[in-house]
């Protein structure tokens, strides 16, 4: 047998070459990659949205719900493009807060959610005061963003934290104060404990109230006045089925012994007797030891226990069994009415704002609904959710969750709209998607254009900013977190984001589903909620039982109803486009093909979203083609009323994908190497950028702050070509 040995040798040595190349590509598409430097971030006519700002806040009056919407009290509209301050912020010094200040407002900020502001801040003695030298920065701070034209909303309960002269006032103070819970940050506080709790809830009120009638100097108003508050939050990622509170109950036996009694006596109410009610428990339900007389049954306060049940229910095809019903019905009442009492204290002071009482969903089927509908009963609905990245809340070597949303509509952030409820407004106040995921510039476009606009919600609050400028990684320092709006894939998008929603370019679909919830039937077994969350820790991903593809083709909401009506789904065949999904109102086009991307064709702004490699994009007389395999593309006017057509100057806004310097992932990007070091470096985006041939215009690059560089980009038949490693930019101003 004859071996060609010139052959084999000269296959294996192209093969050396052809890998040496792929790596040498791969080196090169690497090392253009450039740093993220913004500078000067105040000395420039070109970004700059402090004048979109409707200074001062509250001049239209207080912010209230009307049916679906955010309105203030003179009937003008408002959606809020937000965001966090979080924990001792708000408190900083007056040259702080004038920084602050003016980094929101540049950036089209026009609320602020303080968040869980008070842990710090409340009198060593007593839990329901501020300090006298926290309220002084507090007023100049609320003072300065009101003057801009930032509207500010209260979160400032995550858990409130006794203090040694509650003693007297609580059942088990020693109880409480020595709580130890899986997040340490809540450790000696009244979480979960306070749904059913009276003792516990005047000490929640009574600090909220005590803050509504506080009075600015600056402003001359007690908050409870100040137009410029608009929303109080009764407590943050809390509720009676909250999965953590058996734990708690464990440690705090004296409320574990008033839940049960008070319980106990709901039950004595309605069956009077322990056989009635073993008979209609069928004599399931009721733990060794527990009798009605001894007043201590158990009402299993937990959101797994009624999700499982209800499952189980769904399963088999029956109505959920007396014991749970009995169980979940009892809890909804305590939290109803710990809510109505919060809210009339609140009423009580003067607030004319808006309320939110809780943002944590609970659970699947009855546990999650019957949650809702107590909030739903005294506020607005507020949530919560968080998609991608590692374990924990810092950002650290090991296994991580790197898709792309865009891959399955509804999926991540968006679903969470699934609990958007049809005369209620809707926000989302807190959300991120979390580094080290690469995709995490998708993010905000989707919540802006698909929640804001085509959705219809009222405020998003992405989470957070912890110092009035951008950070010098992409993780929050100096603890390594990964909750970082001041990255540039994330805040570096706001400016054209808040053009878009403040103009209102994207406009709310149609209503294409609407579940109807009546629970009586829900209960009796006469109709089912198959709908389930699927939840680990922050992140939590709906599942639905009719097509989720229909989030992207027009409004979905639930109603509450006294009656067993059908659900409305509408049909999808309509909105199926080129393999993907167009809106009802035709501004916006998702497809799920090659990874997912989005288009925007509205007036005032245009845009690509995703994975669309070498594909042309069309977009009326506009048109976008990358060569990149993902890319943010957005072009935008510069003009509060006048759109793309006629406006004087044009924004193009692109990212792709940041990461720290010496940031590795493993080969199928599943797990993060090494975290790396400042600077960020940003992927470089190519565009082909077409524009209408009816105008003649100039282009200018602009540096990382919005400032222009002095340089300009050749204009080829209006078609501008943008090399991203050759101007290392991500903005440009187009000037007519």
């Amino acid at each position: 047998m004859k071996t060609n040995f010139s052959g084999k040798f000269h296959y294996n040595l192209f093969l050396i070459i052809y890998f040496i190349c792929l790596a040498k590509s791969a080196s090169c598409q690497d090392s253009e990659w450039f740093p993220f430097q913004p500078k000067n971030y105040y000395q420039t006519d070109n970004l700059d949205l402090s004048d979109w700002l409707d200074a001062p806040a509250g001049k239209h009056g207080f912010v209230q719900m009307k049916g679906t919407d955010l309105v203030f009290e003179n009937g003008r509209q408002v959606k809020f493009w937000g965001t966090n301050i979080n924990g001792s912020n708000p408190f900083s010094s007056a040259e702080k807060a004038a920084d602050w200040g003016r980094f929101l407002a540049k950036f089209g900020i026009n609320c602020v959610r303080f968040h869980k502001f008070t842990w710090d801040a409340t009198d060593e003695q007593s839990s329901t005061q501020l300090k006298s030298e926290k309220w002084e920065n507090f007023d100049y701070f609320s003072f300065t963003l009101r003057e801009k034209g930032i509207y500010y909303g209260w979160s400032p309960i995550y858990g409130h934290r006794v203090k040694p002269a509650d003693s007297t006032r609580l059942l088990a103070y020693d109880e409480v104060a020595n709580t130890d819970f899986p997040w340490a940050h809540l450790n000696g506080s009244t979480a979960s404990l306070v749904n059913f709790a009276g003792d516990l809830q005047n000490l929640n009120i009574e600090l909220v109230v005590n803050m509504l009638n506080h009075k600015n100097p600056h402003t001359g108003l007690r908050y409870a006045d100040d137009p410029a508050l608009a929303f109080v939050e009764f407590q943050n990622e809390d509720n009676i089925f909250w999965g953590a509170i058996e734990k708690t109950l464990e440690q705090t036996p004296t409320y574990r012994a008033l839940l049960c009694r008070k319980f106990s006596d709901w039950l004595q109410e309605k069956y009077g007797t322990h056989e009635k009610l073993i008979r209609a428990w069928n004599g399931e339900g009721i733990s060794e030891g527990a009798h009605l007389d001894k007043k201590n049954l158990y009402p299993n306060p937990n959101h797994g226990f009624f999700s499982h049940e209800y499952e189980q229910a769904v399963a088999e095809s029956r109505p959920v069994k007396q014991h749970v019903l009995d169980k979940l019905n009892y809890l909804f009442e305590e939290q109803a009415k710990f809510y109505f009492k919060f809210k009339e204290a609140v009423r009580a002071t003067g607030y004319k704002g808006t309320i939110v009482a809780s943002c944590w969903q609970a659970g699947t089927g009855l546990s999650h609904l019957y949650n809702l509908y107590a909030d739903y009963q005294v506020g607005m609905i507020d949530r919560h959710n968080y998609f991608g990245g590692g374990s924990g809340h810092n950002l650290k070597i090991g296994k991580i969750s790197n898709p792309s949303m865009l891959s399955q509509i509804g999926s991540g952030l968006f679903g969470t709209g699934l609990q958007q409820v049809s005369d209620r407004p809707f926000a989302l106040s807190e959300w991120m998607s979390l580094i080290p995921s690469e995709w995490t510039a998708e993010s905000s476009p989707i919540i802006a254009a698909y929640g804001l606009g085509l959705q219809g919600w009222d405020a998003s609050f992405s989470f957070a900013i912890d110092q009035p400028s951008y950070t010098p990684t992409i993780q929050t320092p100096p603890w390594g977190g990964v909750y970082n709006v001041t990255s540039p894939t994330q805040l570096a998008l706001y400016p054209a984001l808040a053009m878009m929603v403040y103009r209102k370019d994207i406009l709310e679909g149609e209503t294409i589903v609407d579940r109807k919830i009546n629970f009586e039937a829900l209960e009796a077994g006469a109709s089912f909620f198959d709908e389930k969350v699927i939840q680990d820790h922050d992140r939590k991903v709906f599942k639905s039982n009719f097509p989720i593809a229909a989030m992207a083709a027009g409004k979905i909401t639930l109603t509450f109803t006294s009656e067993d009506l059908p659900d409305e789904i509408g049909n999808l065949e309509p909105y199926e486009k080129d393999g993907g999904i167009v809106s009802n109102t035709g501004q916006l086009y998702w497809t799920e093909e090659n990874r997912g991307h989005f288009t925007i064709n509205s007036s005032g702004t245009k845009g690509l979203v995703g994975f669309a490699k070498n594909s042309k994009i069309d977009l009326d007389r506009f048109s976008i083609k990358t060569d990149n395999e993902f890319a943010v593309i957005l072009l935008s006017s510069m003009d509060p009323s006048r759109g793309l057509g006629d406006a004087d100057r044009l924004l193009v806004t692109t990212m792709a994908r940041a990461k720290n310097t010496g940031m590795e992932y493993n080969e199928d990007k599943t797990e993060l190497l090494a975290t790396g070091e400042a600077p960020v470096l940003l992927e470089p985006v190519n565009v082909e950028l077409s524009l209408p041939d009816d105008r003649t215009f100039t282009v200018h690059v602009l540096d990382h702050a919005g400032n222009r560089t002095g340089k300009t980009l050749p204009v080829s038949s209006n078609t501008i070509t943008i090399r991203g490693a050759e101007t290392k930019a991500i903005y440009y101003e187009i000037v007519f």
